[in-house]
């Protein structure tokens, strides 16, 4: 389903200047960009089914391995490859438009999944159901709380049963109830066949979920396995 082959995410940033500094720079033709290696030479592969927690402290590539997956964005070097149809649920609501109604946005955001308008025709009413929005469907999302915002996008993107599944971190829709009908959703499609792919820093969430784990620690690859040995070497990094 998801095989990473000495996986490699590299980004050129540009180095903050002083107006002062950056004219002699500007004219000089003087390099202004530094190198970060997001992702080191990543090898995993994740058959069907199968769930992966992915643990590491901040800035250890977790969300950037996920939109490598995502297709958000392309590796520098190495390969990904990706057999089937993937929601992420990373950037909920990325897709709206502020202007636009809660329908509107929900046939709008179905398309950027790669959900066809005679798909979103049959699914809406679910989409409605689930996000319990009934009365608001019809205003601007403009005038939403973040929460019926989210609970929107979160309903969107789980619409139909996807094969892949990108969760990062855990989700902060709504209230308490509706979160736990978010992760039953989740664990729904997970007894139905679909990948998960977790990320977190609860290695209690990664136990809850995930069959295996990988741990990242500065890009690199630390681990690839079970998640109770996976979940042992990350506290051992944290301590």
């Amino acid at each position: 389903m998801i095989k990473a082959e000495n996986l490699t995410k590299q980004y050129s940033l540009t180095k903050q200047r002083t107006f002062k500094e950056f004219l002699p720079a500007l004219f000089s033709g003087q390099e202004t960009k530094t190198k970060l290696l997001a992702l080191s030479q990543l090898n995993f592969e994740i058959k069907k089914g199968e769930s992966l927690g992915i643990l590491g402290r901040n800035g250890s590539g977790k969300s950037t391995l996920l939109k490598i997956i995502a297709g958000v964005t392309k590796p520098s070097d190495g390969r990904i490859t990706v057999n089937g149809r993937v929601a992420p649920l990373i950037e909920l609501g990325a897709g709206f438009h502020p202007e636009l109604t809660g329908r509107e946005n929900t046939y709008l955001n179905g398309s950027i999944l790669g959900i066809k308008k005679k798909q979103m025709d049959r699914l809406y009413n679910g989409v409605v159901e689930f996000s319990e929005l009934q009365e608001f469907m019809d205003q601007p999302v403009k005038f939403y709380s973040s929460g019926m915002y989210m609970r929107l996008a979160f309903s969107v993107a789980v619409a139909e049963k996807p094969d892949i599944l990108l969760v990062d971190e855990i989700l902060a829709v709504g209230d308490v109830k509706f979160q736990n009908k978010c992760l039953n959703r989740i664990k729904k499609f997970q007894n139905e066949g679909s990948t998960l792919i977790l990320v977190t820093h609860s290695p209690t969430q990664i136990e809850d979920y995930c069959q295996k784990v990988l741990v990242l620690d500065n890009g690199k690859q630390i681990f690839f396995g079970s998640s109770k040995e996976g979940v042992e070497i990350y506290k051992k990094i944290l301590s």
